[in-house]
C-alpha cells in the first residue's frame, strides 16, 4: 500500500465526526464514504494487524468505541490516523481508504465471520501478548 496506484482517485474532502466514530471522504470520482473508526481499525495496514505474510493476521476485537484521536496527513498520498487505544503504526494510502469505503458490507461480513470462527466476541478485550509477534520493534 505505499503510494497510489494509477488512476486512482484522491479525496476532494476529508472530515473526522468524532461523535459518530466515522471517517467521512469524497473522492475525486464522486465516490463518498463513511468509514467507521471500528472498521478502520481492525483491518488497519500495519504489521501490528496484517502480519508479515499470509495467515499471520491478528484479529482485532473491543475496537468497536475506539475513536480517531490524530489524522496525521502523509505526503500527498496516504494519512496515519492515532487511534484512542494508542495504535498508529498503519498508514492508509488514498487507495486503501477507496477499499475499505467500497468494500465496507464485504469486510464487515468477513470480519464478523472471522470472530465467529475464532469463538470471539467483537467486544472482548484483546489478550494481552506476552511478547511481539514482530522481532525487529
Amino acid at each position: 500500500m505505499a503510494g497510489l496506484q494509477p488512476g486512482t482517485p484522491t479525496p476532494s474532502a476529508l472530515t473526522v465526526h468524532s461523535q459518530s466514530r466515522v471517517l467521512e471522504i469524497s473522492f475525486s470520482d464522486g465516490a463518498e464514504f463513511k468509514i467507521p473508526f471500528e472498521l478502520m481499525r481492525v483491518y488497519s495496514p500495519s504489521a501490528e494487524v496484517q502480519g508479515h505474510g499470509p495467515g499471520q493476521e491478528v484479529l482485532q476485537t473491543g475496537k468497536r468505541e475506539v475513536r480517531v484521536v490524530e489524522l496525521e496527513p502523509i505526503g500527498n498520498y496516504a494519512v496515519k490516523p492515532v487511534f484512542s487505544d494508542g495504535h498508529e503504526s498503519g498508514i492508509f494510502s488514498w487507495d486503501y481508504l477507496y477499499f475499505l469505503g467500497s468494500e465496507q458490507a464485504r469486510l464487515w461480513a468477513d470480519y464478523l465471520q472471522r470472530l465467529e470462527t475464532a469463538g470471539a466476541q467483537r467486544d472482548q478485550p484483546m489478550p494481552v501478548a506476552g511478547g511481539s509477534a514482530c522481532g525487529s520493534h
